[in-house]
């Protein structure tokens, strides 16, 4: 098996492949079964990446289906510090409109179902997500934002959803009224389990809609369109994110973990 991997990409709806140079498929087996699809093995200016789609690369798995912890288990296996997670998100706020990319900076949980933890009997994990985004990825990002004139909104709130169905008038009402930015169905468990095996988390997400408080009807036809818009600039601050990046860390990620047994 590969190691020594530094950056692990989770491409969400619409991001299935990348533009990675000498790349290769590999397979890795998990004890929580198979992960979302084939894992692309390459280089992103000279650093070794990973590359999973989320959903599949034919988007079969819905996003409560995702085996979230089989791909962060294999991302860990594969030695990688350091995770971008790509997501499709509405918007709940009228200046955040459909195309923009997005820097959550908090999440509000209201999944129901899924299997959010590594911890089992016996050893017991009490994780802290204060602050679940790395602080170091956050501030790199910034600058190729700045650098390549592409509009992020920062400081969000990203409440994720069980799905697959989009919200109810109400629902997306509620959200924003409770501090929500925008709305999404794969954050979490993801990032918490990033948090628990030590690796650091960050997420771009990408409007594609304004949910059901504004557009009354969101539909998976319209959401797609969007994204193929947003395929080539996800590359570009990917490639700049992976090269800015120093190969030494500075955040406070893998610490959490040593804090988080009683």
């Amino acid at each position: 098996m590969q190691k020594n991997v530094e950056f692990g990409i989770i491409g969400g709806t619409g991001i299935y492949n990348l533009n990675i140079k000498n790349a290769t498929k590999i397979k890795i087996s998990t004890p929580y079964g198979k992960t979302s699809d084939h894992i692309m093995i390459g280089e992103i200016k000279n650093k070794k990446i990973a590359f999973i789609p989320r959903h599949g690369n034919k988007h079969t798995i819905p996003p409560h289906l995702v085996n979230f912890k089989a791909n962060i288990w294999a991302y860990k296996e594969l030695g990688i510090k350091r995770i971008v997670g790509i997501s499709s998100v509405g918007s709940l706020r009228k200046k955040i409109k459909p195309g923009q990319f997005v820097l959550p900076s908090q999440f509000l949980d209201f999944t129901k179902s899924r299997d959010g933890s590594f911890a089992k009997i016996g050893d017991v994990i009490h994780i802290s997500v204060a602050n679940p985004f790395c602080t170091e990825l956050q501030e790199i990002i910034s600058k190729v934002a700045t650098k390549d004139k592409i509009k992020i909104h920062k400081n969000c709130t990203y409440t994720c959803i069980e799905g697959p169905r989009f919200s109810t008038y109400a629902e997306s009402n509620f959200f924003r009224k409770i501090g929500a930015d925008i709305i999404g169905m794969t954050l979490v468990p993801e990032c918490q389990l990033a948090r628990e095996t030590q690796m650091c988390y960050l997420s771009i997400s990408i409007v594609t809609d304004y949910d059901s408080w504004l557009d009354e009807n969101v539909t998976a036809k319209n959401v797609s369109s969007k994204l193929a818009d947003s395929t080539q600039i996800i590359n570009k601050i990917l490639t700049d994110l992976i090269e800015l990046t120093p190969r030494k860390k500075t955040c406070n990620c893998e610490k959490d973990l040593l804090s988080a047994k009683l």
